[in-house]
């Protein structure tokens, strides 16, 4: 009898559907995409390579038609799903509710090309109740929503694939550039060229500690020197960022140290008097439920998780049925959840935290997701965290009690309180009347906040929902002066990016998908671009160097507002008011926009940008960051190369190493001078070579000490000139720096050492230290020495006999013994390997091992083509077959 196959994403999500399912349903998962655009040049088509488009993997001659196909590890599921799709008569897609989940259902129908009826299957929680209810609510699959994340993944690979190598010819090797990825990690260069323009300012401020209120209400408070003389003292905020000035408009008056220390004295004896006291109710409302970027945000504060792994983790409570989708942008509850909120918070808090009427929550986002539910616990009821102690892992649990607080939060009374400024004038006499204002908070109703308190992007912040209480203060009351002291204050540069304040970021421009916010940040940091120093977000110079190469030559596609633009043009497709074939043709091709009026620009596609970008890049200015000039004028800057980035003085040859983990905002002209100071003092004139009259360094390398003979030639490009790079060698593992001799250092310029020509071949027999360690070669024969001490005294017989020994084998690869014919039927060359499991015989095709004992030296031809067929007959017999290549037409 057959039964309905379900197919969801993951094997977890599969098999919490399939406990809400019947005897009825087989569930299985495509394990995510079973098709996509080509990752490599392996998997194009045959019948494509030869087309200029191939490696974009979308035909831009044909309305930017994909290549679609199934990656290699994913073939063996597809033909899984197929057997299973011959046992059933309907088929269910259930993949995710947003618009990568119906593109995923929308490939799995056109590549598993089903003959049974087909149905779209939605539900935002894996609950018993919801599955059964979306079994009986199907629908079609939105070829809206799926146009729309296809035109995605194209313009994404058009992106990609055509910036990115520009990045490698003129920055560095294996940097990648992305529509989302290209302008987060600009905010984050941004945000660090601001403190590096940054310029500190130092101002004083004077506190008073005053006793306040009748006993037993009273007690000290604290208040700050806000006026003197009818002029007011500055704050930080009236200093200029890049100047350390006050601004312009600023009539503040900035206190002195001397000044703070002379008003403290003043102030010690002076009479306190309340001048005035404001007291203003204040009402709090409760946050909106979690939306995917809020509670990556929230996560980051005070979970001190990462977004990558907040959603990892939130992807495990949707696909175990703890938590509804993960990925929304809506702030809204069902009817369901908003009743069991309401009644989870009032047996837990009392019915007076309850309002008379559910709070509804509407949200206007530029990319707003389609209409989900928020993120919430699972089901018609909440289960408390408590209740799950048993069944969530730690990361889960705390993730999950953040979700249910805040979603339970979201549905109690506003929190209501009293706000009160005092002001207080002390007469200084000789400088005159002193205003000093103190301010305080008492909560007299916490409503939502017994469920939750927000917490701050800012670490310095304290939270506003904490309480500063002022004892009862009346106008014309007289304090007593406790404590005076001046209070030394200095501006601060604006703060780093977290992850959260960057997601915030992101979000509030509307720039990419909160839904892709946590493979961006996770692929900033892989690329080597950003580095985390605790939460904040800093980035290398190789960022710097590839945001100034989109800047100059791409600007638009790192304008922050043009791609907040294409995000609301992206939507228009989703939402059927734009046609993607058209869309993509004026971003690849170019496009005339039609201004008010008789204006028209005409904006260059992105094939155009590429072409003119690759002819005029200058990569030594793009790879350039300048720190500022020396004492005599010099440039000073930071240069990205092909193994890192170092300071340079001008074209000159001093130079040194930058640290992979230094803060830009820090490194200056002074600290680039000290660097290359050590630099020069690391190096060592050991002598000179006897033989070319050379100079021989002893140097510091990133890689450690090493001998270097002579000095290198330079162009007026300041790059070596072609065939001067000195010959250099590194130190061994038993040599210390400090004990090398000119003697040490000329042994060690001598390798790779010549001991003779090899009498077989005619190659020459080397010695010569390597990556791996010391080896003698010859030809493309190398076998590894026992160390380093033996370079020198191995001798040219010695060298012969461990080339005749078989090859060890390295990180799990064959090493071959002997090669005995050709296959006396497929003329493929036989060879005596060695491999993992011990020595064996191979075609090509088929392996199989020696028998035990057996000399591989001594294995004939004859012998090797008898084990290969009886291994070959074997596999028959288990239905395995050889891995035949084609065979080639000979008369072609």
């Amino acid at each position: 009898m057959k039964k309905a196959l379900v197919i969801v994403e993951s094997p977890a999500k599969a098999r919490t559907v399939s406990k809400c399912l019947g005897s009825g349903f087989i569930v299985e998962s495509s394990i995510g995409h079973i098709r996509d655009l080509p990752s490599n040049a392996s998997e194009i088509p045959a019948r494509y390579k030869a087309k200029e488009w191939a490696r974009l993997g979308v035909d831009v001659e044909d309305d930017f038609k994909p290549i679609y196909v199934i990656p290699r590890g994913k073939a063996a599921q597809v033909k899984k799903l197929k057997a299973s799709l011959k046992q059933a008569n309907e088929l269910f897609l259930a993949t995710d509710i947003d618009r990568e989940g119906e593109a995923i259902a929308w490939h799995l129908v056109n590549v598993l090309k089903p003959k049974c009826s087909v149905k779209r299957m939605t539900f935002e929680e894996i609950t018993e109740s919801a599955i059964l209810r979306a079994v009986k609510q199907t629908r079609e699959i939105d070829s809206k929503l799926v146009d729309a994340q296809e035109t995605r993944r194209i313009l994404d690979r058009l992106y990609g694939y055509g910036v990115s190598p520009i990045l490698w010819r003129k920055v560095m090797p294996k940097l990648s550039a992305g529509r989302v990825q290209s302008v987060a990690t600009r905010l984050v260069v941004d945000r660090e060229r601001a403190r590096m323009r940054f310029v500190r300012a130092e101002y004083w401020g004077v506190e008073a500690e005053l006793e306040g209120g009748k006993p037993p209400s009273k007690r000290t408070f604290t208040a700050k020197l806000v006026e003197l003389a009818g002029k007011k003292i500055a704050t930080g905020k009236d200093f200029d960022e890049t100047t350390g000035c006050l601004k312009q408009e600023s009539k503040a008056f900035v206190l002195e140290e001397q000044d703070a220390h002379g008003l403290t004295a003043g102030l010690a004896s002076a009479e306190y008097t309340v001048a005035d006291v404001a007291e203003k109710p204040f009402k709090r409302k409760p946050y909106p439920p979690f939306i995917t970027s809020s509670l990556q945000q929230e996560a980051a504060r005070k979970l001190r998780f990462s977004a990558h792994r907040t959603m990892g983790v939130a992807q495990k409570l949707y696909e175990n049925g703890f938590i509804t989708y993960m990925r929304t942008d809506s702030t809204q509850l069902s009817t369901q959840a908003v009743a069991a909120a309401r009644k989870q918070a009032a047996s837990l808090y009392g019915e007076e935290y309850i309002p008379q009427t559910p709070r509804v929550y509407t949200r206007k986002s530029k990319n707003a997701q389609e209409a989900h539910e928020a993120i919430r616990p699972a089901g018609e009821s909440f289960r408390t965290p408590e209740s799950l102690k048993g069944e969530l892992d730690y990361d889960g649990f705390r993730l999950y009690e953040l979700i249910w607080k805040r979603t339970v939060a979201s549905q109690m009374k506003d929190a209501s309180g009293l706000h009160t400024k005092a002001l207080i004038h002390a007469d200084t006499e000789e400088r005159g009347l002193a205003v000093l204002s103190a301010s305080g908070r008492v909560i007299s109703f916490p409503g939502f906040l017994r469920a939750y308190v927000e917490g701050s992007d800012d670490p310095l912040a304290e939270l506003a929902d904490v309480e500063s209480i002022l004892p009862p203060l009346a106008k014309g009351q007289e304090l007593d002066p406790a404590v005076v002291k001046p209070v030394q204050h200095s501006t601060q540069p604006p703060a780093r990016y977290t992850e959260a304040s960057l997601i915030k970021e992101l979000e509030e421009r509307g720039i990419g998908r909160p839904s892709t916010y946590a493979t961006i940040l996770q692929t900033i940091q892989a690329r080597g671009y950003i580095w985390k120093n605790g939460t904040a977000l800093v980035p290398k110079y190789v960022a710097f160097a590839v945001i100034q190469l989109l800047e100059k030559h791409f600007a638009e596609l790192v304008n922050y507002d043009f791609t907040a633009r294409m995000e609301e043009e992206l939507d228009d497709i989703a939402n059927g008011r734009s046609k993607p074939v058209p869309w993509l043709k004026g971003f690849y091709f170019g496009k005339t926009d039609v201004n008010s009026g008789t204006n028209s620009v005409a904006r260059i596609g992105l094939e155009a940008l590429i072409e003119k970008c690759d002819e005029g890049v200058d990569a030594r200015a793009i790879s350039s960051i300048v720190l500022g000039k020396t004492e005599d004028g010099e440039e000073v800057a930071v240069r990205v190369g092909r193994y890192g980035p170092y300071v340079q003085i001008g074209d000159s040859d001093k130079r040194a190493n930058v640290p992979d983990d230094v803060f830009p905002d820090e490194f200056a002209v002074e600290n680039a001078m000290e660097k290359i100071r050590e630099s020069e003092e690391g190096d060592q004139v050991l002598g000179t070579d006897p033989e070319t009259s050379k100079p021989v360094y002893l140097k510091k390398g990133r890689f450690g000490p090493y001998v270097q003979l002579g000095d290198a030639e330079l162009n007026d490009r300041g790059k070596i000139k072609k065939g001067t790079k000195p010959k250099m060698a590194s130190l061994w593992p038993s040599m210390s720096p400090d004990l090398v001799t000119l003697e040490d250092a000329l042994m060690l310029l001598s390798f790779p050492r010549k001991l003779g020509s090899h009498p077989e071949t005619g190659e020459p027999v080397t010695v010569q230290d390597g990556r791996y360690g010391p080896y003698v070669k010859s030809g493309k024969e190398s076998r590894s020495l026992s160390g380093h001490e033996q370079l020198k005294t191995i001798t040219f017989e010695q060298a012969l006999d461990l080339l005749k020994q078989p090859k060890r084998v390295r990180s799990g690869t064959a090493a071959k013994i002997a090669e005995l014919g050709n296959h006396p039927e497929s003329e493929k060359a036989v060879l005596v390997k060695s491999g993992r499991y011990g020595p064996y015989v191979t075609d090509g095709e088929v392996n199989a091992s020696l028998p035990k004992g057996g000399d591989p030296l001594k294995l004939t031809l004859d012998e090797a083509v008898n084990l290969l067929k009886a291994r070959e007959q074997k596999m028959k017999e288990q239905g395995k077959k050889p891995r035949r290549k084609a065979k080639r037409n000979k008369t072609q």
